[in-house]
């Protein structure tokens, strides 16, 4: 499996803010995300569909899908950052251009629900994407976590990450949302979790669930650990108990603090 990767990002560059997902409520933070950019000299373009709203989603499934073709096919267009996560990616997987994707790679960044594009553009693309930060969340907050800014560019612009191997993974409901496709990487890898709101037994059904994928078990060298929030009670047997290798504190999470991990 050929992998690509993406140039690093530039200063000076053009940042797609793109919204294939949820709904903004409100622009606040979309508003400093962009004031955030442009004063570090990048420019910012947004995807047509970033104000619509249907339903929870930031628009129709024709309009996402567009505004993500659209995106990557802008020459212009050096990165793109994910609006929000929230719901939706997975109803345009089988509808997307993924040759269009594999001939314009750039850097692409988001988590929650955009992991559920992070393992298919790498599937069907061979694009490596980063699970990092995105405009609603993180960039557009007032008060801004250094370590998530920092991380940030230092992977995108510098090509830097704290940790050697060859990760895959994301949000844990996200993924699991995928069972029933070919997602499974066809390489050997790290598999990174993480995820909030769930509770234990949860958490453990949808681990055994990837587990109970052949190819998965065949493949993950390693199982790095980031933030399970609002779980109270130690969940660590869950991972202990599959046998394999394990990096705890791996920084993934849906909280303020989070590297930006590059997949693949």
């Amino acid at each position: 499996m050929n992998i690509i990767k993406p140039a690093l990002l530039k200063d000076g560059d053009t940042i797609g803010i793109l919204a294939p997902s949820g709904a903004m409520q409100d622009d606040t933070n979309l508003k400093r995300g962009i004031s955030f950019f442009e004063k570090r000299g990048f420019k910012i373009k947004l995807s047509d569909n970033i104000y619509s709203s249907n339903r929870y989603l930031a628009g129709s499934d024709k309009e996402r899908l567009s505004a993500i073709h659209k995106m990557f096919s802008d020459k212009s267009v050096n990165a793109i950052i994910c609006l929000r996560g929230g719901y939706g990616a997975i109803r345009l997987i089988n509808q997307i251009d993924y040759d269009l994707i594999r001939e314009n790679p750039k850097i692409f960044c988001g988590y929650s629900d955009i992991t559920a594009l992070d393992a298919m553009f790498l599937k069907r693309a061979g694009l490596s994407t980063y699970s990092g930060p995105m405009i609603m969340s993180d960039f557009g907050q007032e008060n801004l976590c250094e370590y998530t800014i920092n991380k940030f560019f230092q992977t995108v612009q510098e090509g830097k990450f704290d940790y050697e191997g060859r990760f895959w993974g994301g949000n844990l409901s996200t993924l699991v949302s995928l069972c029933g496709q070919d997602f499974i990487p066809d390489f050997k890898f790290i598999l990174f979790l993480e995820d909030l709101n769930e509770p234990p037994y949860k958490i453990d059904k949808m681990v055994t669930q990837l587990f109970n994928i052949e190819k998965l078990r065949k493949n993950v060298e390693a199982v790095a650990i980031g933030d399970f929030l609002d779980v109270e009670e130690d969940i660590n047997y869950i991972f202990e108990d599959l046998k394999v290798p394990l990096i705890k504190n791996f920084p993934t999470s849906h909280s303020d603090k989070k590297a930006t991990i590059p997949i693949g």
